[in-house]
């Protein structure tokens, strides 16, 4: 029996069975497909089958039995494992972040403008300027003369010593909030700490790791401008990124900037979009910027316009307007 001819020479029906089985075994290797007989992975260079091949990292396509082979495949698949590792990347970036949690007291949509919200070292909560500015009463329902908390009620703090001996304690306790917030008081120099970029730094990293996304913004800006780290805009987007994915919006209009300033339009419209969602002024008049030099549409601009009321009709409240108008310090929006 003759074998099958890859140049295209004349071939019998049997030869053609022979092809028709080998074109499907290849395909089964490329692809990283399971046979249905015994449901084993398929090294993707060498064929070999087993339980315990590791998947490419970058875009989990493909299956391999160790480096080597993963090495030796890396020219055919290197065009097709770069274009499903970008997809996923961008799957993961413009997903849809989660929002801010609701203020602990009136059980409303926290405002995104940091006078819109008070944390309090006391207790670790952080609650909106209407709950903080309104009156707070004991059991007994008398309104008490003197500040506490309106979560826990616990009594004001009376010196910068008393609040910077809270702020350890919490951050002691591996509260997000409070390590960023001391990572900003090395940054500013402020609150008895000395101007320490390093050390803010540092604790923007332990707040970033326990979750805190505003945490990962500080990073990128240290990185862009060279706080405490040598100038790098590669690192600089990649916390940017990190920080947008988890739903900060300062972090998503950087990253948004970039990609305008690129040219971009479509992949900055996208971010603007996001951010909006979340309440980021900014982004809406970088959308009007946008749209004003036609680099976007009418369309977009409506949009744009509808997120940021739906925004605004989740974080308004009569209580957070009366603070609003007994001080611009309590405006959320």
């Amino acid at each position: 029996m003759s074998t099958c001819n890859q140049e295209g020479a004349s071939k019998s029906k049997s030869d053609d069975d022979v092809c028709e089985v080998n074109d499907i075994l290849n395909n089964m290797i490329l692809n990283n497909m399971k046979t249905e007989d015994n449901n084993v992975s398929v090294c993707a260079n060498c064929g070999k089958e087993g339980d315990n091949l590791k998947s490419c990292t970058a875009c989990k396509l493909v299956k391999y039995c160790n480096r080597e082979c993963q090495i030796a495949h890396r020219p055919q698949h290197k065009k097709e494992c770069r274009k499903r590792a970008a997809e996923l990347h961008d799957e993961k970036l413009f997903k849809q972040p989660p929002m801010l949690e609701d203020c602990p007291i009136c059980f409303i949509r926290l405002p995104i403008l940091l006078t819109g919200k008070r944390y309090m070292a006391c207790c670790g909560m952080e609650i909106c300027s209407g709950c903080f500015h309104a009156p707070v009463y004991d059991n007994q329902g008398n309104k008490v003369d003197y500040r506490k908390c309106p979560f826990c009620r616990t009594p004001e703090v009376t010196s910068l010593e008393e609040a910077s001996e809270r702020d350890k304690a919490r951050a002691d306790a591996d509260d997000p909030m409070a390590i960023y917030n001391t990572g900003m008081y090395y940054r500013d120099g402020t609150n008895g700490f000395p101007q320490d970029h390093g050390k803010a730094l540092e604790l923007y990293h332990r707040a970033g790791e326990l979750g805190y996304a505003k945490a990962y913004n500080s990073i990128g800006n240290a990185y862009f401008k060279g706080r405490g780290v040598e100038v790098d805009k590669k690192k600089a987007v990649y916390y940017w990124e990190l920080g947008a994915i988890a739903g900060d919006t300062n972090a998503r209009f950087n990253i948004g900037i970039l990609e305008e300033t690129a040219g971009n339009w479509k992949r900055a419209v996208k971010h603007f979009m996001i951010a909006i969602g979340g309440g980021d002024d900014d982004s809406l008049q970088q959308i009007k910027s946008l749209y004003s030099s036609r680099h976007t549409s009418k369309e977009d601009y409506t949009k744009a316009l509808q997120l940021y009321q739906a925004y605004l009709d989740e974080v308004k409240s009569r209580q957070r307007d009366r603070a609003a108008a007994f001080s611009e310090e309590y405006r959320c929006y």
